[in-house]
């Protein structure tokens, strides 16, 4: 059997899930050419909450980040994440803003597309997969697991290939929660490996303890990737750590060959980064927690929702919001939780507890309830979707919600200018996402005047001059050329 490959998560999912995405790009730049000759298959670095933590908190323009990283790490194949017809947002986008954003980051280095719907309805991912597959890029189309009474290994396969056919050069298993039991991996994958003829990759969490004995069971199974990260931002609801996943395959014909002394110089680099950013971990990340086999909650959600939480001044409610969330779940359909609809269901979930249970339907869930995010797997709760048709007064849809959508690159493009922010493809589809923070971080702005200098005594090597810059003393050298 064939060596199984890994990819590497650290740069994306791992500190997503573990440091609520805030790792910045100087803190990768360092790592990302050891990462680069390790011999990973891929390496995740961009898409999920990344674009947005790095125009909302992080003051970084994400393409930048994304050539940098190609940059720094160009040999190795690198991957994103990215949420259908949702892009990296919470809302259907049209398909010209969709087709845009493909562009700009497959011609800025991404290699890799992992293309997943919240509600698992294909229609919201053809769109991105005919943009990935005109770049020339390769499209992963993600079955996103979770357990419901309409969730089967049967339809799970079903959709696979019916992702195959719409041009996907592999499909992935994403399990975002870290529910999925090692039997049902390997009874997954074998299906799977019976009924697809591209790669299968699979991605879990290790929040409930089940992620590497389930990497176990999938390899065992044929599966032709797993995701790994690297301690401390792996294990808990990250990935399972690259060289703990070395230890467990030792002496299986289908572990893979890393240079440990390397891993370990890793890991204790990223030690340092953990500690930089310690406002944002919690130990609470770190610990296995069975409990989630009944919430399905992701890895990816933990550590942001925690931080919402006690902006709510909701922290010591985080169980009782935890244990509503699979009843809004059921009754919104059944759909899996993950971005955007984890989210979503986790505020509603917070303001049932909060406020009474379905006293306000935020709008989100009301959109959901309406169709505007797709075809949910199984039927509404029929109370809940009459109180919602009569709150928004129409009735829901079942098209795919682009279909309702006009064009709207120029339109946005229209706005840009006339905030007098650059016009790129790039910069135009990053607006149509996230229009205050970027205005705030590409904005031009006004040019204080500047002091004027103040000539200090040369010293003989050089003239030595304070300069106050947008309000800011820079102590500057002036060294002579001759």
């Amino acid at each position: 059997m064939k060596t199984v490959l890994f990819t590497n998560t650290v740069l994306r999912d791992g500190h997503q899930s573990m440091a609520a995405t805030r790792m910045t790009t100087a803190q990768m730049l360092p790592a990302a050419p050891i990462l680069d000759g390790m011999g990973f298959d891929i390496l995740e670095t961009w898409g999920g909450a990344t674009i947005d933590s790095c125009v909302r908190f992080l003051n970084e323009n994400p393409f930048d980040r994304l050539r940098a990283l190609k940059k720094a790490a160009p040999k190795t194949p690198q991957s994103m994440l990215l949420r259908g017809q949702n892009i990296v947002q919470y809302t259907s986008f049209p398909d010209d803003i969709v087709e845009a954003f493909v562009h700009s980051m497959c011609a800025n280095g991404m290699d890799v597309i992992r293309i997943f719907d919240a509600l698992n309805d294909v229609r919201n991912l053809r769109t991105c997969i005919n943009a990935v597959r005109k770049a020339g890029k390769q499209a992963e189309g993600e079955l996103c697991y979770t357990t419901s009474p309409v969730h089967t290994v049967e339809n799970f396969v079903t959709m696979a290939i019916e992702l195959e056919k719409m041009g996907c050069q592999a499909v992935g298993i994403k399990d975002m929660s870290g529910i999925l039991q090692p039997q049902i991996a390997h009874r997954l994958v074998k299906e799977l490996k019976r009924k697809i003829g591209v790669p299968i990759r699979l991605h879990t969490h290790d929040t409930a303890g089940l992620g590497a004995s389930t990497y176990l069971a999938a390899i065992d199974a044929g599966v032709d990737n797993v995701d790994v990260s690297i301690a401390p931002f792996a294990n808990g609801t990250s990935q399972p750590d690259t060289m703990r996943m070395l230890a467990l395959l030792e002496g299986h014909p289908r572990c893979p060959k890393f240079d440990t002394k390397k891993l370990a110089d890793l890991r204790t680099y990223f030690e340092g980064v953990y500690k930089e950013l310690s406002k944002f971990t919690s130990p609470a990340n770190e610990r296995v927690d069975g409990d989630i086999l009944l919430f399905q909650v992701p890895g990816g959600m933990l550590s942001n929702f925690r931080n919402q939480l006690k902006e709510q001044g909701m922290s010591d409610r985080f169980d009782e919001v935890v244990r509503e969330i699979p009843v809004v779940r059921e009754a919104l359909g059944w759909i899996p939780l993950v971005t955007p609809t984890s989210q979503i269901v986790g505020t509603q979930a917070m303001m049932n507890v909060k406020l009474g249970r379905w006293k306000i339907i935020c709008q989100p869930a009301q959109d959901i309830a309406l169709g505007k995010y797709g075809r949910t797997p199984g039927t509404i709760d029929p109370a809940i979707l009459a109180q919602v048709e009569k709150l928004a007064n129409q009735k829901a849809i079942t098209e795919r919600p682009a279909d309702l959508l006009q064009p709207g690159m120029e339109k946005v493009r229209k706005q840009c200018a006339e905030k007098g922010l650059p016009t790129t493809d790039e910069i135009v589809v990053l607006y149509a996402m996230f229009p205050q923070q970027v205005e705030a971080l590409f904005k031009p702005k006004a040019a204080a005047p500047a002091a004027a200098p103040a000539a200090q005594p040369s010293n003989g090597k050089g003239r030595k001059l304070f300069i106050t810059v947008h309000g800011q003393r820079h102590d500057v050298t002036v060294e002579s050329l001759d």
